[in-house]
């Protein structure tokens, strides 16, 4: 089979680092696989496949170039399969299709929707008008297939997987990984996403004063690209005062999340809304015991292995962080032995790539028939 998987960029966010991933071991199955990316990042993740980067400016004139210069490459790799993944590729995807019918008739378009939230309601419009260019539309979660607003569309649910293999404690690196971070003996707190208003870092830092507070000796690392300026506006910045900065560690982009899991006691998700966050997964395959906001699929990925409270909430959130930390080390490694055997069970990352290989092999058939 032939598939080509078109993403917005290749940067280092969950949804193309989970798209990379799955086409990795697409490829490793002897498939023909290929990347389209549409705009360039300044940090991309690695992707040892052959990809197409279009540049493509956000303009008419630009979508129209971007739409010819993939148009030829499809005329040479011959998809069967062209899978998009977030809103701007899936459009573009959509789009695509036009030129593959009159080429070659014969590409069907997966989309996939990675969050609840993917805009207003001129998004939703676009997507009703261009639904019938879609064969299936996907999504990684419950939560995120029903925020489709093409709702008599059925979207399946085929949800995010984890590299357990590469998310794996080890403990000469966690304790290698907290020397050269001089953490000593104190509990670490590890938040990792992009700053932005979706993480809800606001909510994170209030909670956070709070259990400061109490515990004066912790520390809370938050690695993501961005600029503190992008989530923490002038109204925040009188509440947070008082924790604003005691005990927090802004690491910026880090490519190594798995050590500073392996490093980290706690892992917690401050979001106000998510599709299925990556970043809960590899924590809790890394046996870290997780207290996260009920957005998006939180709750389908984390089941009863997670410490789940209401979004903006940071009181609650600050409990459930305290109560982490007041627990005897026995009950959180047993805790987060069940985590990581729920991520092995349900979540492997292989495990997804037999579900999307039977997903590709019915959509064939269909656009054959």
């Amino acid at each position: 089979m032939r598939i080509a998987y078109i993403l917005t960029t290749l940067g280092v966010g969950g949804a193309e680092m989970q798209t990379v991933a799955l086409a990795e071991r697409m490829a490793a199955r002897g498939h023909a696989v290929a990347l389209i990316s549409l705009t360039h990042a300044e940090e991309e993740c690695s992707a040892h496949l052959p990809i197409l980067r279009l540049n493509m400016a956000k303009t008419p004139f630009g979508i129209m170039r971007g739409l010819q210069f993939a148009d030829k490459f499809m005329t040479l790799f011959r998809p069967d399969i062209l899978h998009s993944h977030t809103y701007p590729a899936n459009i573009f995807g959509r789009l695509l299709r036009i030129f593959t019918i009159r080429r070659q008739g014969r590409a069907a378009v997966i989309n996939t929707i990675h969050n609840v939230y993917e805009g207003g309601w001129h998004r939703k419009l676009i997507y009703r008008v261009t639904a019938p260019l879609a064969v299936c539309v996907t999504a990684v979660s419950t939560a995120a297939a029903e925020s489709y607003p093409a709702a008599r569309r059925e979207v399946r649910v085929v949800t995010n997987g984890v590299d357990v293999e590469a998310f794996s404690p080890d403990k000469s690196r966690r304790r290698r990984v907290r020397a050269n971070m001089q953490t000593g003996n104190r509990f670490i707190w590890l938040a990792v996403g992009r700053l932005a208003p979706a993480k809800d870092y606001p909510n994170l830092l209030r909670a956070w004063a709070q259990v400061h507070s109490a515990h004066p000796e912790a520390r809370l690392w938050i690695a993501g690209e961005g600029e503190i300026a992008d989530v923490i506006t002038q109204d925040d910045v009188m509440d947070l005062a008082a924790g604003y900065n005691s005990g927090v560690e802004w690491l910026g982009l880090r490519r190594d999340v798995a050590d500073l899991l392996d490093a980290a006691d706690g892992y917690v998700l401050s979001s106000a809304w998510e599709g299925m966050p990556l970043a809960v997964g590899e924590a809790m395959a890394m046996q870290k015991l997780v207290v996260a906001t009920d957005v998006g699929g939180v709750s389908e990925l984390g089941g009863d292995e997670a410490f789940i409270v209401p979004a903006h909430d940071s009181a609650a959130l600050a409990s459930e962080m305290l109560r982490v930390m007041a627990m005897e080390e026995f009950e959180r490694r047993t805790i987060g032995k069940r985590a990581r055997g729920r991520m092995e069970d349900n979540f492997s990352m292989d495990a997804k790539a037999d579900e999307w290989e039977l997903v590709y092999e019915e959509v064939s058939r269909l656009v054959a028939e």
